[in-house]
């Protein structure tokens, strides 16, 4: 009887491939497991917990109030973190006009806030309450010090009080950081009436619903005045200047001169 003899031995190349093949297929095995076995020692490791949290553009709150907020923790799985979800927490404050929340690196998350700008205080019976220019207030738990906005006075109507914020929105930062006090100056004629005192000793007299238009050229017009003159600038129709002299001297000068006594 003859010897059945394997065709593979008689040909080596087909032997040659099934090595190959069966090296392959355990060269596979080899790396799935050292790739599950890595995975299983990374999620143990601190390399995927939340190491740090970093907050950008806090200036109204602080940034660990903003971390609380938003939910996240140290110590957290980096693949737990729903960021949107830590977004919307943040969006829920008012004076933030937009949020961003993303992660940075393999152990750090970045929060990036844009809050709304500072507009103006407004008197309030507490002391002052900072608006934004979404006309939202403000109430913080830092106490104010130094103003560092126009201070709004005499604003009791809420209509009245956003026009006003949403002009100073409009103005150049230059102009709006000149600017000391607005005071709301109401007459039957014209209920927008303003007078706002600046930080340069001039006194301008103007209505909300032209005030940015006509007060981005401030400084042009006090460059025409001159620092020697201060006085009061009206641009409720034009522009027009009058020295403090001028404007509240109680009598003109030839009355002064007919009431002085004649000497014996």
């Amino acid at each position: 009887m003859d010897k059945i003899i394997d065709i593979e031995d008689r040909i080596p190349t087909l032997r040659e491939r099934r090595k190959k093949r069966t090296n392959r297929k355990f060269t596979l095995l080899l790396a799935i497991f050292l790739i599950t076995l890595l995975g299983l020692l990374y999620f143990q490791s601190p390399y995927s917990h939340v190491q740090t949290i970093k907050v950008k553009g806090a200036n109204l709150a602080s940034g660990e109030e903003y971390i609380e907020q938003s939910g996240l923790q140290k110590g957290q799985s980096m693949w737990e973190i729903r960021t949107s979800k830590a977004e919307e927490f943040l969006k829920q404050n008012t004076w933030i006009q937009d949020v961003n929340i993303e992660r940075d690196g393999l152990t750090s998350v970045a929060i990036e806030v844009m809050e709304w700008k500072k507009a103006a205080y407004i008197e309030s019976e507490e002391g002052y309450d900072l608006l934004l220019e979404n006309g939202t207030v403000y109430r913080g738990n830092q106490e104010i010090g130094v103003l560092d906005a126009p201070l709004l006075s005499n604003f009791d109507n809420k209509k009245t009080t956003i026009r006003m914020v949403n002009e100073l929105a409009k103005l150049n930062e230059e102009v709006w950081s000149m600017i000391s006090q607005i005071e709301s100056v109401p007459t039957e004629s014209d209920p927008y009436r303003i007078r706002l005192f600046m930080n340069d000793g001039f006194e301008v007299r103007a209505i909300i619903s032209s005030f940015a238009e006509k007060m981005n050229y401030y400084p042009s017009i006090i460059a025409q005045i001159g620092e020697t003159q201060k006085g009061v600038i009206d641009i409720e129709v034009g522009s027009f200047f009058q020295t403090y002299l001028d404007e509240y001297n109680p009598q003109p000068k030839e009355e002064e001169g007919e009431n002085e006594e004649t000497p014996e």
